[in-house]
């Protein structure tokens, strides 16, 4: 079967307690857009945020499920422990770091992963961040911050970078990663003493790799406020997809099949270490039921959804995000 490669990183899935919260410091504290505010697909009752860059190009995303009784998140290995966003260049990383230090948030000092310049940094829930500078890529570009940004463009997050796994047992996971998904073992380097191995897709970048440390020492991470759900990438087209499913299913590599998600078409799976994976279309994007200029104002809902608008907004805890 002829398979395009993935494109890289599509978006990333967290959660929060707090979805005023969330939008307050996603938007305001690091100048991302919300670009939709609809619900969990899966479970109507809760919110589902992206925040991403002007119109939510894929690999911008940045995304949470609302839990409001999440507990703490409990960190351990088996889990994806770092989500990395991208900035224009070095000089950025002083901007973001005298911000941190203003604004009061946990972050750490200038350094570098992967050859990169790099902040790393906590929001209000401990969710485990990064900014990395896009400098030196060469790779898959990153989008175009909002104009109506509090932060300045020339400083402005440009979309997902590089994303962190831990697993328990690296070999099954990087069997996975290369053999099937075609992701390319490009290097390694060293985080916190551990080897990090290093692997890239498509025009590879700061958009396009997956790192992966092994920790056998750690107990399984306890997932709650501040984790990771899942990590999507980038699939050409809807008849890619449907390729990539088959594909799956003739490896006996067991997945959710065509999911339809109305701003993407999607499909789950699991990697050996239980770590959620999803692949998903670039398309048809957030402007089918939102012009640009009014994206992530009001609650949107899937057309299969909306027949039950009343029941569902009954559910929710207003939010306002025309502000």
């Amino acid at each position: 079967m002829n398979l395009m490669p993935i494109k890289g990183q599509h978006h990333v899935s967290s959660i929060t307690a707090n979805a005023k919260k969330n939008y307050e410091f996603y938007t305001q504290t690091l100048g991302m857009r919300l670009v939709k505010k609809t619900v969990n697909q899966d479970d109507t009752s809760v919110y589902h945020l992206f925040y991403a860059d002007e119109r939510g190009n894929p690999g911008t995303d940045l995304t949470f499920f609302e839990i409001p009784n999440a507990g703490n998140t409990y960190s351990g290995t088996d889990a994806i422990t770092l989500t990395s966003l991208r900035v224009p260049s070095n000089n950025s990383l002083e901007f973001w770091k005298e911000r941190f230090e203003t604004e009061g948030i946990d972050h750490g000092d200038l350094e570098r992963m992967n050859g990169r310049a790099t902040i790393f940094f906590k929001d209000f829930e401990g969710q485990r961040l990064a900014l990395v500078s896009d400098e030196n890529n060469k790779g898959v570009s990153g989008g175009k911050p909002w104009a109506k940004s509090p932060i300045p463009e020339k400083y402005g997050i440009l979309g997902l970078g590089p994303v962190l796994l831990t697993v328990s047992d690296l070999a099954p996971t990087t069997e996975i990663v290369s053999k099937v998904m075609g992701f390319r073992q490009v290097g390694k380097y060293t985080l916190d003493g551990h080897d990090v191995h290093v692997h890239e897709t498509g025009e590879g970048g700061t958009g396009a790799e997956l790192h992966i440390v092994e920790r056998a020492d750690l107990p399984p991470e306890r997932p709650g406020r501040g984790s990771v759900h899942h990590v999507a990438f980038r699939v050409e087209t809807e008849e890619e997809l449907y390729k990539w499913a088959a594909r799956l299913k003739e490896l006996r590599i067991p997945n959710s099949g065509f999911v339809e998600r109305y701003y993407f078409k999607s499909v789950y799976f699991r990697e050996p270490n239980g770590i959620l994976f999803e692949l998903a279309t670039d398309g048809p994007g957030f402007e089918g039921d939102e012009d640009f200029d009014h994206l992530g104002e009001s609650l949107a809902l899937p057309p299969y959804f909306e027949n039950k608008r009343a029941a569902i907004e009954a559910r929710l805890k207003p939010l306002n995000t025309k502000e």
